[in-house]
């Protein structure tokens, strides 16, 4: 039986490709992706682990990493003398498997099997291992607290999901108790959850192991061949095999400090639609993911900026911004911007518009621009008179990315001459 002081070491997984995120990823890895306005994707996992009272984590990096290192180095530090304090980074090291010429982690489990030791150094009694590329808020003490309870060795933090989006995750099937009966990776008829058929509970890659079920297990996948190396696909499946206790934990049940309801916002924005509409998410009057929650802060970039300005009042030409998220630093200069979120140091010059749209950081709008339903990435110059998201073709053929939803990706530091 697990004591009530167990010691929680945090495990980010932040290595993720991103691929369906393009160009949004092609220079940086997916956590590392900008999102509303001043934060990183990654900064709500760590938020979710430090407002838990997680004070001691490594992220481990893999894929395009050097934006995200920059961003921890520099803005998630603790003072050098809280020894028990501390977010590292832990790249791929390789050094497990200098005979087979291995250059990254083979998956999501082998991630972790290469920092056993670091765990081990930190005598950790609970490894809380997460995902660092979704949006949501999660106190992770009540999922500790329901571990310890049911004395398990791993418990799943588990999303209830419609039967007909289940199929895209890994389905967790449980009894009553919710003790996990059986694991399916993506099936194609998902089982309901006892009591409630028109939902299926979808795994969120969230993990809480007890240390000697983690390395016992991570031992054996290493050593098998066939295998993966991933939890959903291998890991978990085995340890449910051999008989080890595992738990779901219904998300839907974690209370959130300062916030009234159910806590149901999880979103994984993986691609440019559901990135786009997550962001569009933020910006609704009464928004389903708080950002202005006192009781949970959310931290990120101590970076400096002077306040928004909003210049010109004059007919037709009026700098204001409704229904919009804007950033220190941002100028509106005679421009309108409609249902948009606009981060650090973007300048929109005057008869402008920008309308459904995210503009990420040190990005220069000219006269007489309309924008609509875009992405643009950082450090972009747009010429007066700049039309985008008004013609796809002509879209597609400056070489932006238009998603099946008529979204416009604008690349970083994408020139117009």
């Amino acid at each position: 039986m697990y004591r009530r002081d167990n010691k929680v070491l945090g495990m980010v997984l932040a290595g993720g490709k991103g691929t369906r995120l393009h160009p949004l990823t092609w220079k940086r890895t997916k956590p590392a992706v900008p999102f509303a306005s001043k934060y990183r994707i990654i900064d709500f996992a760590l938020n979710n682990m430090i407002n838990s009272g997680i004070y001691g984590m490594y992220v481990l990096t893999q894929f395009k990493a050097q934006s995200l290192t920059e961003h921890i180095q520099r803005n998630w530090r603790f003072g050098s003398f809280l020894s028990n304090y501390f977010i590292t980074l832990a790249p791929a090291q390789m050094y497990l498997y200098e005979e087979l010429g291995a250059e990254w982690y083979r998956g999501t489990a082998d991630a972790i099997y290469q920092n056993l030791h670091l765990i081990k150094n930190h005598e950790a009694d609970l490894v809380a291992i997460f995902s660092g590329d979704h949006i949501y808020k999660m106190d992770i003490r009540h999922m500790i607290e329901s571990h310890l309870d049911n004395e398990a060795d791993i418990t799943i933090a588990a999303y209830p999901t419609p039967l007909a989006e289940a199929k895209r995750f890994g389905v967790l099937q449980v009894d009553r108790n919710f003790q996990i009966t059986d694991f399916q990776e993506k099936p194609e008829i998902p089982q309901p959850i006892p009591g409630r058929k028109t939902h299926a509970l979808a795994s969120m890659g969230n993990y809480i192991f007890s240390t000697r079920a983690l390395v016992e297990l991570l031992y054996n996948d290493a050593a098998d061949e066939r295998s993966e190396h991933d939890f959903g696909k291998n890991v978990l499946p085995t340890a449910l095999d051999r008989g080890y206790k595992l738990y779901a934990y219904d998300f839907a049940r974690n209370p959130i400090p300062g916030q009234t309801g159910n806590n149901t916002y999880w979103r994984d924005v993986g691609t440019l639609d559901s990135y786009w509409e997550a962001s569009m998410d933020l910006i609704a009057v009464e928004p389903e993911f708080d950002l202005f929650n006192i009781e949970w802060p959310l931290r990120t970039s101590s970076e400096f900026s002077p306040p928004a300005k909003f210049v010109h009042d004059e007919p037709e030409r009026r700098g204001e911004a409704i229904n919009s998220l804007v950033a220190g630093g941002v100028i509106i200069s005679g421009a309108t911007i409609r249902r948009s979120v606009l981060s650090r140091r973007v300048r929109v010059n005057s008869y402008s518009l920008v309308d459904n749209t995210i503009v990420f950081e040190d990005t220069t709008i000219g006269r007489n621009c309309r924008i609509q339903n875009a992405i643009i990435d950082k450090n972009v110059s747009i010429p007066e008179g700049t039309h985008i998201g008004i013609n796809l073709n002509e879209d597609r053929a400056r070489g932006f990315t238009v998603s099946d939803n008529g979204i416009v990706a604008v690349p970083k530091s994408y020139s117009f001459t």
